[in-house]
């Protein structure tokens, strides 16, 4: 058996256990989707928001890329962006980075890894903005680290400069962003920053 059949034999596995546990689950997920919040998540394979928050299909509406970045050209977030925020009328969005992040790793060194260099381009404008303080750390797993956390800080500055979220807070008291960051070695997530409407403030 190839491995792809077998992701298809487990889909069929899955599915036949959500009926037996609740027969309607499929026909109740069918209709429209009502989520509070909007992810925007690193690729990485171990860090599915679903799985890590533990929460349900139809909870939170995803976006994931390369070191969970928000960059003002990217037509694909601010696309999921805008839905988000005008269609969905999502509460709350959050912005998770990872400990451990190859996106990150790879953005403090100099290998030519192709189209690839151009998006880690926004996370080497975060590393010289804090080079001195990132530099003063010889311990370069503690060096990436922190530099997934600023970078997790910057994205959330990013997202609040959007005109999609601008807009949002202009015409209404939400959305509150939030800024969060995954520990692999345990499986918890933290906050590292907040900023609610203005309103709010």
């Amino acid at each position: 058996m190839k491995p792809y059949e077998k992701l298809l034999l487990h889909n069929k596995a899955w599915a036949a256990e959500q009926i037996d546990r609740d027969p309607e689950y499929f026909s109740r997920l069918a209709e429209i989707q009502t989520p509070e919040f909007l992810w925007i998540g690193c690729s990485d394979s171990r860090v599915p928001a679903n799985e890590i928050t533990n929460t349900a299909p139809g909870e939170i509406f995803v976006h994931r890329n390369i070191a969970n970045l928000v960059v003002g050209n990217d037509i694909n977030l601010l696309s999921v962006l805008q839905y988000a925020v005008q269609v969905l009328k999502v509460k709350h969005i959050i912005v998770c980075g990872h400990y451990g992040c190859g996106g990150v790793k790879a953005s403090m060194g100099e290998s030519d890894l192709g189209t690839v260099n151009q998006w880690l381009e926004n996370i080497r404008v975060t590393h010289r903005k804090y080079r001195i303080e990132l530099d003063a750390m010889e311990d370069m797993r503690a060096r990436a680290d922190r530099l997934s956390e600023l970078n997790v800080m910057a994205q959330v500055e990013n997202l609040a400069k959007t005109t999609i979220v601008t807009r949002a807070w202009e015409e209404e008291v939400r959305p509150t962003l939030h800024g969060w960051i995954y520990r692999l070695s345990d499986g918890i997530l933290r906050q590292i920053i907040k900023i609610p409407a203005p309103q709010d403030r």
